[in-house]
């Protein structure tokens, strides 16, 4: 936990709940002490830097940032995501305490879509299994086939910037795209809004593009996944809570579920152990969908943009 060498003495801090933020970023909040929480902060360490430094902002790239850390820092008029998923702030805390929760929507959107892309045709064409066989010496040509996704049909639920994405490049591979998101509107073409029931149903493919909310908490479970066709694949970038993690693997091990492609899980990071570990029919990211050298720039510049539009709001009123 440190100070920026940079900082000024009288000016008013942000507090960014990580090690580091782009230099792009940085140059914007030049008018402001920024304060680094280190690579793996808890909450009690963000609380603790609230209190001793009293932020007017927090940028939040890792930890959970609750109503301890709000009630810690009384001059705090805005808490702006790193990124697009906000469940990590508690924003009813938030809103008590009149205390802005902005995200950098879309700003990682290029990079977690084509994340999602990547497990989808790893899953559809074996890449993992085959790059280890052949590192094994072995040569499968006579005995594997793999899927074809021209034709099928995938299933995207959440239809934001990262699921039309993912859909512009599904359509460019001529996959039938469906999606389910009741707050879009106007979208292209060759994306076909339905609801839930037919995304299990009708999906060869589903692949997750929503937040996390208490009303979607473990989407996917024994009941959903149970609707869906007998050898679909599943593949999250979203938020691991979205899936119900033992009824995931019970389905793959039934065949119900041919393979899955995850980036993200109900406890990160995943502690050892995890029944995932074992389980070749998943595919396992750490949470890197967002992580490119492009999304870090855009979104800690983004991050910071929200940051201070509501502050220079807050100065006005």
């Amino acid at each position: 936990m440190s100070a920026s060498p940079h900082a000024g003495a009288g000016k008013p801090a942000i507090l960014v709940t990580a090690a580091d933020l782009a230099p792009q970023a940085l140059q914007l909040l030049s008018d402001y002490d920024v304060v680094y929480a280190g690579k793996t902060p808890s909450e009690q360490d963000i609380v603790s830097l609230c209190k001793t430094h009293d932020p007017v902002g927090i940028i939040v790239r890792y930890s959970k940032v609750g109503a301890a850390a709000m009630d810690a820092a009384p001059s705090l008029k805005v808490i702006s995501k790193h990124g697009s998923g906000t469940d990590t702030i508690d924003k009813a805390a938030a809103a008590a305490r009149g205390i802005e929760v902005v995200a950098a929507a879309g700003a990682n959107a290029a990079a977690v879509a084509e994340q999602a892309v990547a497990l989808l045709l790893a899953c559809a064409k074996s890449i993992v299994t085959l790059n280890a066989r052949m590192h094994g010496g072995h040569w499968d040509k006579a005995t594997h086939k793999s899927t074809e996704l021209a034709g099928k049909t995938l299933g995207l639920v959440g239809l934001g910037a990262i699921g039309r994405k993912m859909a512009r490049m599904a359509d460019g591979i001529d996959m039938r795209v469906i999606g389910y998101d009741p707050y879009a509107t106007d979208l292209p073409s060759y994306i076909s809004q339905v609801d839930l029931d037919t995304v299990w149903r009708e999906a060869d493919a589903i692949s997750l593009h929503c937040p996390l909310t208490e009303a979607n908490r473990n989407l996917l479970d024994a009941r959903t996944l149970a609707q869906c066709k007998r050898g679909v694949i599943i593949v999250n970038t979203a938020r691991g809570g979205l899936i119900d993690e033992a009824a995931l693997l019970d389905a793959i091990r039934s065949g119900q579920v041919k393979t899955a492609g995850l980036d993200s899980f109900a406890v990160e990071p995943m502690t050892a152990g995890h029944p995932f570990q074992n389980e070749p029919g998943i595919l396992l990211s750490p949470h890197i969908g967002g992580v490119t050298q492009e999304a870090y720039v855009n979104m800690g510049v983004a991050a910071a943009k929200n940051a201070l539009a509501v502050l220079s709001t807050a100065k006005q009123g």
